[in-house]
């Protein structure tokens, strides 16, 4: 896909990967609409991306609320009548056990991460299916392939955004519209600054930078595979889950569990 002149709508737009992306797309020439809660943020973003000369829409929106999600569609397609490319990134986590967090701190990082995306695809996914092409990227985790302790309820969330993808992929075969999940390892963004997470360390040595997630989610745009794991070696790590689950779920939730049990005595 050539994305010169292209619409482009990305949510959680405005910091970390949402940002990055709205910059690589900027840089191809594409249009963007920016989703994202803080709307002081995105207009700064808007700011720095006018020197790019490309048309640039943000709005204020919630993407755990359905109606706010129905404003803003209309919203968009008054103004771009259709688009191409989805990126439904939006996302959070709440690190805790099960039996300490809330209900509706579980509920909050299922409407937000999970329901969040069906919202936005339910909306847009039509005008794309009218026009028969675009591309819909959905932003998950190596989280979506592996339960572990301390985030069980954000591994629910990215664990269902695969499976509803995978479904869609095959329902959308012969229509004109690709899907494709980038699924990075942990990523130096704000992600972590939520006060639950304060106890722990804030990234490991093997994190990624919140641009090379952002390129990848500019070839995920174009690409015919269902998973994009980032970076390409942490597939080995998912395959030897699936090959060897035993040893891999011990290792990891060991490893994750220790984590655990140390925040809670400090």
């Amino acid at each position: 896909m050539d994305f010169k002149n292209k619409v482009v709508v990305i949510t959680g737009a405005s910091s970390g990967i949402g940002k990055e992306a709205a910059v690589e797309f900027a840089k191809q020439g594409t249009n963007l609409v920016l989703i994202g809660r803080r709307q002081n943020k995105l207009e700064n973003i808007a700011n720095e991306l006018k020197k790019f000369d490309v048309s640039i829409l943000t709005c204020q929106c919630d993407v755990s609320k359905k109606e706010q999600i129905e404003s803003m569609s209309k919203t968009v397609l008054e103004k771009f009548d259709s688009i191409d490319i989805l990126v439904n990134n939006a996302g959070f986590a709440i690190y805790g056990s099960v039996s300490d967090l809330s209900i509706d701190e579980i509920e909050s990082q299922m409407e937000t991460n999970y329901f969040g995306m069906i919202y936005c695809i339910k909306h847009f996914l039509p005008v794309m299916l009218k026009k028969k092409r675009g591309h819909i990227v959905n932003v998950a985790s190596v989280a979506a392939s592996f339960g572990l302790p301390g985030i069980a309820s954000y591994c629910a969330s990215k664990f269902a955004m695969l499976g509803f993808s995978e479904g869609l992929k095959y329902e959308l075969k012969d229509t004109g519209v690709g899907l494709t999940v980038v699924s990075p390892i942990m990523v130096r963004t704000n992600f972590f600054d939520h006060p639950s997470f304060e106890k722990m360390p804030k990234y490991s040595r093997t994190s990624l930078s919140p641009e090379k997630v952002a390129k990848t989610i500019l070839r995920a745009s174009n690409s015919s595979k269902l998973e994009i794991i980032v970076p390409s070696v942490a597939r080995s790590v998912v395959w030897a889950k699936s090959n060897f689950p035993f040893l891999v779920n011990s290792l990891l939730g060991k490893s994750f569990k220790k984590q655990l049990d140390n925040t809670k005595c400090n």
